[in-house]
């Protein structure tokens, strides 16, 4: 792990910077993201997951705010899934994980994030779109929320793939309802955190400032001009770094007892 004041200080601002920078872009708020740069860095599952949930906040209200003044229209199905989302976050906020087992949730998510972010889509719509069934808005919305409360994300990372999949929506709605849907479960991981006394954040003040310019910058970026694709894919490399290193880590953890 690297404990050295002057990367705490320096490095890791800047690496945020990047991560809320390229997430933002695609309405994201950059949970997976930071944790997979905090994982390299001595910080505790509890103070990795409540600091990502903080930063999504910040970031995904940028998001949100600059794709709707892009005038892009949040879908149809947009506050049923959110609404089934919430309470599913707050309950996976509250759950104890043990640290080797949320290690290799982390791990699935960074790879999933890996995958959506390094693959670029060069259209911006999507053919035949269909309406969604009411019983896969719950499910989606359940399920998503409960994921992202356990592992501290704010479930974009899997909605948005999800809708696109299944044609829901075209890329940029989809990314606006991405930016409202981590922001308000991002808050309810919060309250869960809070509620169960798990809320315990990074000493490391300066994320907040790099996660905020580089917010506030993807999403311009994002809302209003074409995404830089080459360090989506570049990001992608460093979440399937941090997973390896995270699974590996916890397989030498097992052993060892």
């Amino acid at each position: 792990m690297i404990e050295s004041n002057t990367l705490h200080y320096l490095l890791l601002p800047s690496i945020i910077f990047l991560v809320a920078a390229v997430y933002s872009s695609v309405g994201h708020g950059g949970a997976s993201g930071y944790l997979a740069v905090m994982s390299f860095f001595a910080f505790s599952p509890e103070q990795m997951s409540s600091s990502a949930l903080l930063l999504n906040v910040m970031v995904a209200t940028l998001a949100f705010a600059m794709y709707r003044r892009g005038g892009h229209r949040l879908p149809a199905f947009s506050w049923p899934i959110i609404l089934f989302a919430v309470p599913f976050a707050f309950i996976g906020g509250m759950l104890r994980v043990d640290a080797h087992i949320y290690k290799l949730l982390l791990a699935a998510v960074l790879v999933f994030a890996a995958a959506r972010i390094g693959v670029v889509r060069n259209s911006g719509q999507l053919d035949a779109l269909r309406t969604p069934h009411t019983w896969s808005v719950v499910g989606s919305g359940s399920a998503i929320g409960l994921l992202s409360g356990i592992v501290g994300v704010g479930g974009g990372i899997f909605l948005s793939p999800l809708a696109l999949l299944m044609r829901w929506a075209t890329v940029k709605p989809v990314a606006t309802l991405s930016a409202l849907f981590i922001l308000v479960n991002s808050l309810a991981g919060l309250a869960g955190r809070a509620m169960s006394n798990k809320l315990t954040l990074a000493p490391a003040a300066g994320v907040i400032v790099g996660a905020f310019l580089g917010g506030l910058l993807g999403s311009y970026v994002g809302a209003n001009r074409v995404s830089p694709n080459w360090l989506r894919r570049l990001l992608a490399i460093v979440l399937l770094m941090a997973s390896i290193k995270l699974i590996l880590a916890t397989l030498r953890a097992w052993h060892s007892f």
